[in-house]
């Protein structure tokens, strides 16, 4: 069986430029409406740390309207996440640009004190914007997919009563942060974890549901479209190494291309599709949860989106969330 699980990163530009009122607040408000008139949800990755900063500093009016959009997709059935760039918890404001803290770029390398410290502070916004004390997220996806090394982090996700990570993207690699995925296309639609986030576990209290990705020619990652979205984004000048940290990055025969219903045309949508469909007609007894990934940054064309939610209806495939999939699971695991 495929399910189809649509996520969306809920966050301006990562060097902290763009405004929440054209990056997130409209772009998200037209996805929601989209979907409901598709009687369908998404998942709303909020970025806490990002928000927080903002209101704190007074810097964007639009704030009130972003947290009032996130209580609206609370109400009316929309699944909250977590998402977190750390970098923003020491951020500061100076002359009208955002200075942030590249030593916390990555969470999961942080001593666990930290790490529980900036988990437990972006909860409590998130609860105190929902106006929910018994909130409790399901699921939690890492700023730049950065879930290694994964002990630490994963411990303290469990003990907050997280039970689903979204951040691998089978066979990604980022030389600059160390980041590997490649052991896990080894593995299946999702698994359970401990230690490495990479390995399966049957004694690990978070299950990962990976970014749908396939392995593809690399040169297919760099299309007009991904390419165009890619060159509106800011971007603060690299080092040289960083330079060739992202080279070495590209360099091998075939690259992830990840289920983005923002960059990816719906023909390629559905050359990802195809191969499931058939796999699913083949042994439908398999539960196939595939997991789309977008950001509202990103979201310009709407036309596709409708067009990719028109494919999965033809197809009957059912759309999702990780509440459900957690439901699901009982009984195949």
């Amino acid at each position: 069986m495929i399910e189809f699980i649509f996520t969306i990163d809920y966050e301006i530009y990562g060097n902290g430029e763009g405004s929440l009122q054209t990056l997130v607040h409209e772009p998200a408000e037209r996805l929601k409406d989209l979907f409901k008139k598709w009687e369908a949800r998404f998942v709303a990755f909020v970025e806490a740390a990002e928000l927080e900063a903002i209101e704190a500093a007074g810097s964007d009016p639009a704030i009130e309207a972003v947290k009032e959009q996130v209580r609206a997709f609370d109400r009316e059935g929309f699944e909250i996440g977590l998402h977190l760039h750390p970098q923003w918890c020491n951020a500061r404001l100076e002359n009208g640009r955002w200075c942030l803290d590249g030593d916390e770029y990555n969470l999961c390398r942080l001593p666990q004190e930290r790490i529980a410290e900036i988990v437990d502070r972006s909860l409590a916004y998130l609860r105190n914007m929902l106006g929910r004390t018994d909130f409790h997220p399901l699921s939690y996806r890492a700023g730049n997919w950065l879930f290694q090394p994964s002990q630490a982090i994963s411990r303290v996700l469990a003990e907050r009563g997280f039970r689903i990570d979204s951040s691998v993207y089978k066979g990604g690699l980022q030389h600059r942060y160390g980041l590997d995925y490649r052991r896990s296309l080894r593995n299946g639609y999702y698994w359970p974890f401990r230690e490495d986030v990479n390995v399966p576990d049957t004694q690990g209290r978070l299950i990962e549901i990976p970014i749908f990705s396939k392995m593809v020619p690399t040169y297919r990652i760099f299309s007009s479209k991904r390419v165009g979205l890619q060159s509106k984004a800011p971007s603060a000048p690299g080092s040289r190494q960083s330079r060739i940290d992202r080279l070495k990055d590209f360099l091998r025969p075939a690259y992830p291309l990840k289920l983005d219903f923002c960059r990816l045309t719906v023909q390629e949508f559905q050359d990802l599709l195809r191969p499931e469909i058939e796999k699913d007609k083949q042994d439908p007894s398999v539960y196939r949860p595939l997991v789309a990934i977008g950001h509202t940054k990103d979201l310009v064309d709407f036309e596709t989106v409708g067009a990719i939610l028109a494919v999965l209806r033809e197809r009957r495939i059912p759309i999702s969330s990780f509440n459900r999939f957690w439901e699901n699971i009982q009984k195949y695991i």
